[in-house]
């Protein structure tokens, strides 16, 4: 009837001028250290995508021997001052996920003091560009690891970033000697990240993901 519809028009007008007055439900995510490991899988990933592309482009720039795909020269004492990732893979994961966490932090640290040199001293501009992008996403995987350790209450390595070579260190005798720094600094980067990838991997799946959670506000009432 007319005065029915009346009536629930009427009800539902009162209705929606109240809402501001009843609770809102609100859906937030606690971003745990499960979610803080996950994204710093996912970038650790993205780093590896974006490298083999910047390291072909390098290699290209270096020339060759160095751009040829069989070139594997052996490990030069001056490239000694890169942190290694050749590690005996039972020995490395039989550390703590502290330690291994740790050694990733002191590791990317100084591998992107190494890049940022690198930056400085590539002669095209499209080289630098790229460099400069990549700098910046390694410097966003030191930080995430560094937010993965602080969310298991672990301590940040002291004293992670050093000068690429200790004061006084000679530089390159030649421009061969040079070209072969750069290649081992970008063959250690991969193999870091590689490795990396796989420990984040195994490192969430012992930690519970994010635990979403729903609040109630109550507003006017």
């Amino acid at each position: 009837s007319t005065g029915d519809s009346w009536g629930i028009f009427t009800f539902l007008c009162a209705a929606l001028c109240n809402l501001p007055a009843l609770p809102a439900l609100n859906c937030s995510e606690e971003l745990g250290a499960g979610q803080s490991i996950q994204q710093t899988y996912d970038l650790t990933r993205y780093l590896e995508h974006q490298l083999r592309t910047l390291a072909g482009t390098y290699l290209n720039y270096l020339g060759p021997p160095f751009n040829e795909p069989d070139f594997n020269p052996p490990r030069l004492a001056r490239a000694e001052r890169v942190p290694s990732a050749t590690v005996d893979l039972d020995l490395w994961r039989g550390l703590t996920d502290n330690a291994r966490l740790a050694a990733n932090y002191r590791a990317y640290s100084r591998l992107l003091c190494y890049l940022r040199v690198l930056d400085g001293q590539v002669g095209t501009a499209e080289l630098r560009h790229r460099l400069a992008h990549f700098c910046a996403s390694l410097q966003g995987l030191v930080l995430s690891i560094g937010g993965v350790m602080s969310s298991l209450g672990y301590p940040l390595p002291a004293g992670p970033a050093g000068p690429p070579a200790p004061p006084g260190a000679p530089a390159a005798p030649n421009d061969f000697l040079k070209k072969m720094d750069d290649f081992w600094l970008l063959k250690e980067l991969q193999t870091w990240l590689w490795r990396s990838a796989k420990d984040f991997n195994r490192l969430k799946k012992k930690v519970p993901p994010a635990v979403v959670t729903l609040r109630l506000e109550a507003r006017g009432f």
